[in-house]
């Protein structure tokens, strides 16, 4: 028998309370103890998002539905929009405003690079007609975190532009004020922070964003944001809800409140700096740059002369740890490893005691035990 510990991005280990409360017995989405499931998801949300004057909604979706949405709710066809991309993600929403014939134009970073504020604003400068800039605040490709409370200054100076902010793996794991930074759009998956399995989305909207939906005309039907608001108002769907995942986030979210907002992003980044610590003391490389390292996921280069495929398959097939490969043209020549969501100071130590043999196994040189040591200092600290 092998103990399996995951730790992947997404998704991300579920907690037992969870676990159990989506294995309750069946309930009709049209009454009453569902309503109060609905309503205890969306005051929790809007706790985790850090929003009092947005809307949330949620889908029944992965996080890519949420991406769709913020598109199809906030824009006219021919519309020009900002995408600033430093992953995939990044490229994913650029992907996503060209299939609705927006007029979409890239400020294209490298995945080691932090997006530059300033480029926005020299962009929004010369072009003040931008009707929105999208951008990633935590990319899970590269571990990446943006400055999106920086961005948002610039784009409140703005008032028919609005700010997309993709916070899939940023919300839970990172700082994310939504109504103090100007946030318009904020977005997550169920399978990141929320300690879900996937399958649900959400997303806030702020007045400036309903301003925005309402000159919309891009087509839409099942993510139309009007039918969710209209339907939560009265706490319910207006589709068929994902039940079990809504009484499993109900869940979720009263741990995450129980734990405080605080209390999760300091545990975020004192996890993500014990794993940065004991692969550097291993004379491993950081990938993301050091004035732009996230709390969600650490993504490691592989040692020259080790192949990362097989790095990757040794740790889950003989040690029971599942990480994460590198992505698009990073495929083999990193590795990721999650920290988002229900993880604690042991996860990291297992992780790197598992690294540590493989990366033994593979011939790799460095003395055992060295990263182990240097993540507890920093954990015992």
């Amino acid at each position: 028998m092998q103990k399996k510990y995951l730790m992947t991005p997404g998704p991300t280990p579920v907690p037992s309370e969870v676990l159990l409360a989506q294995a309750r017995p069946m309930i009709h989405h049209r009454t009453p103890d569902f309503n109060a499931v609905v309503r205890d998801c969306v005051e929790g949300l809007k706790y985790v998002f850090q929003t009092e004057e947005s809307d949330v909604l949620i889908f029944a979706s992965s996080g890519t539905g949420a991406m769709e949405s913020a598109v199809a709710n906030c824009f006219r066809l021919g519309d020009k929009v900002l995408v600033a991309s430093n992953g995939k993600f990044g490229q994913r929403m650029a992907q996503i405003a060209q299939a609705y014939g927006l007029d979409v134009l890239v400020l294209e970073y490298g995945w080691q690079q932090v997006v530059a504020p300033a480029d926005i604003a020299h962009f929004l400068e010369e072009n003040p007609d931008t009707r929105g800039v999208i951008v990633t605040q935590s990319e899970t490709s590269s571990g990446v975190l943006n400055d999106v409370q920086a961005v948002g200054a610039i784009v409140a100076g703005y008032p028919d532009c609005v700010l997309i902010v993709d916070s899939i793996t940023g919300i839970g794991a990172v700082d994310c004020k939504t109504d103090e930074w100007g946030l318009d759009v904020v977005m997550t998956g169920s399978q990141k922070g929320l300690m879900l399995p996937p399958g649900l989305a959400a997303l806030s909207v702020s007045p400036k964003a309903w301003k925005a939906y309402g000159r919309s005309n891009l087509p839409k039907f099942y993510f139309d944001w009007k039918k969710y608001k209209s339907n939560l108002e009265k706490d319910t769907t207006p589709f068929t809800p994902a039940v079990s995942l809504m009484m499993g986030l109900a869940e979720a979210l009263r741990l995450m409140r129980e734990e405080g907002i605080e209390n999760i992003i300091a545990r975020h980044a004192r996890l993500a700096e014990a794993m940065r610590t004991g692969c550097e003391a291993l004379g491993l490389e950081l990938f993301a740059p050091r004035e732009g390292r996230g709390n969600a996921v650490t993504p490691v280069w592989v040692p020259e002369g080790i192949d990362g495929k097989k790095l990757v398959s040794l740790l889950k097939n003989k040690h029971g740890v599942t990480i994460a490969g590198g992505q698009d043209d990073y495929a083999g020549r990193i590795f990721r490893v999650g920290h988002l969501g229900y993880f604690g100071d042991f996860d990291i130590v297992t992780t790197l005691v598992a690294l540590e043999m493989t990366l033994k196994e593979l011939g790799y040189d460095f003395e055992p035990g060295t990263g182990v040591k240097a993540a507890e200092a920093v954990l015992m600290g």
